[in-house]
């Protein structure tokens, strides 16, 4: 790995960087010393980047479209063309919205896959070549990567696919000094999840079975996400630290749940 970037700072690859957990991942990176090279497919999103990160030396924006099979491998070169060095890859963006399985259709299927699985396998392949002693991948998976849920679907299977393929990294790569480790987070309120609160039901699902008093935000998961790529996380190989207040890992109940009658389906 050649260290032609000129003030010597740390560089970082970040998938989904126009909104939500990508942006607030950006942004710790960079208050951290990082230069940041962020993908997305909007150009608007991306100026957000830019504007957000206000360093243009600092940081490279790319707006390409993951599932074409060429972008990880042109999204590499430019990152060390600009920068000369690749110390971080976050593999952030992806899609909601599933469908159980048997409401899949192919199209939705291959989208799925082809966005969360497909394009981080790519990204990982062309960027290890790059990755020295100290540097880290860190996968954006999911809840759902480790239990059970309705409506999981092709999501389930992509998430629980990248975990799978990061603990392949950690043992295959991890004697070369290259950690490989996935963040899961439950919900959380970005732009992408927002609007599903307008379903009574999800918002129940989720806020009542949550023994923490609020949910997460971006910078929560950003928060481990950065801690990930820094020097404090050195000895953490093969892991998925899940970031959800308690929602996998319990079986909470609010009281609100607990002291509600109960009612028969056909009661309405």
């Amino acid at each position: 790995m050649t260290d032609t970037h000129a003030d010597g700072r740390k560089v970082a690859i970040i998938t989904g960087a126009g909104s939500g957990i990508g942006l607030a991942t950006a942004k710790l990176l960079h208050a951290e010393g990082w230069s940041i090279v962020g993908v997305g497919r909007s150009k608007d999103k991306l100026a957000t980047l830019e504007a957000e990160i206000g360093h243009a030396d600092h940081v490279l924006a790319i707006s390409a479209d993951l599932t074409d099979p060429g972008a990880p491998g042109e999204i590499v070169r430019q990152a060390i063309e600009r920068f000369g060095r690749i110390d971080a890859l976050v593999n952030n963006a992806g899609v909601g919205s599933p469908k159980p399985l048997d409401e899949t259709d192919d199209a939705t299927l291959d989208d799925f896959l082809d966005i969360m699985l497909v394009a981080p396998f790519r990204l990982c392949r062309d960027v290890i070549p790059h990755l020295g002693a100290g540097a880290s991948v860190v996968n954006v998976t999911s809840t759902f990567a480790h239990i059970g849920g309705r409506r999981g679907g092709a999501y389930s299977a992509a998430k629980g696919g990248l975990k799978s393929l990061t603990e392949h990294m950690a043992c295959e790569y991890g004697p070369r000094g290259i950690r490989s480790n996935c963040v899961a987070p439950g919900v959380t309120m970005t732009d992408m999840v927002a609007h599903r609160f307008e379903d009574e039901g999800f918002k129940r699902a989720n806020v009542e079975t949550t023994p923490y008093p609020r949910l997460a935000q971006p910078d929560d998961i950003a928060s481990v996400i950065a801690f990930l790529c820094l020097p404090g996380s050195e000895m953490i190989n093969g892991q998925s630290i899940v970031v959800d207040g308690g929602w996998t890992a319990t079986k909470y109940l609010s009281p609100r749940v607990t002291r509600t009658k109960w009612v028969e389906p056909d009661e309405g």
